[in-house]
């Protein structure tokens, strides 16, 4: 019997510390925006190129997964593991269901289109391992996913999906 008593609370505190470590795309945030998945390595020759590169073939999608609740987008922020931001400046509705690509390359935000642009030309995802993150206007996080190639993205098309 003593022998039990000491090993539950060893398992217990082993509990504990293997929660304590989980990587921080494990937990869930209370947020209606979620990332619904991300085109990490851009369809055919990465070449960051303004005028003929596929940077706009880039894209994370962000999706409003409330049923009732209209979100707007202006002062969300999205980066990366390296901290390439982009901050939503404008006001972007997304009604329930509703989703926003924001892609690489120069262009104008659209909800008409579901698009936003980062105005800059170079990758922000690596094509090997990268961490997504999406912050509320406060800083919060409302949603973060690490990536790498041979874990996620099993079929190699460049693509992940998160959320469904």
């Amino acid at each position: 019997m003593r022998k039990l008593s000491v090993i539950a609370p060893a398992l217990a505190v082993g509990a504990l510390a293997a929660l304590s470590t989980a990587p921080a795309h494990a937990a869930e945030y209370s947020s209606a925006l979620k990332i619904r998945g991300i085109q990490y390595d851009a369809p055919g020759r990465d070449s960051n190129a303004c005028s003929t590169g596929n940077t706009a073939a880039e894209y994370v999608s962000i999706k409003n997964y409330s049923r009732t609740a209209t979100v707007n987008l202006k002062g969300y922020t999205v980066k990366d593991a390296a901290g390439n931001t982009y901050v939503f400046r404008i006001n972007h509705y997304l009604q329930p269901g509703d989703y926003v690509n924001l892609r690489g390359n120069y262009g104008t935000e659209s909800d008409a289109r579901n698009v936003a642009y980062r105005n800059n030309c170079n990758f922000m995802w690596n094509n090997d391992r990268d961490t997504i993150k999406l912050l509320k206007p406060g800083g919060a996080y409302a949603d973060v996913h690490a990536y790498s190639k041979s874990a996620n993205d099993r079929d190699g098309n460049g693509y992940i999906t998160y959320h469904g």
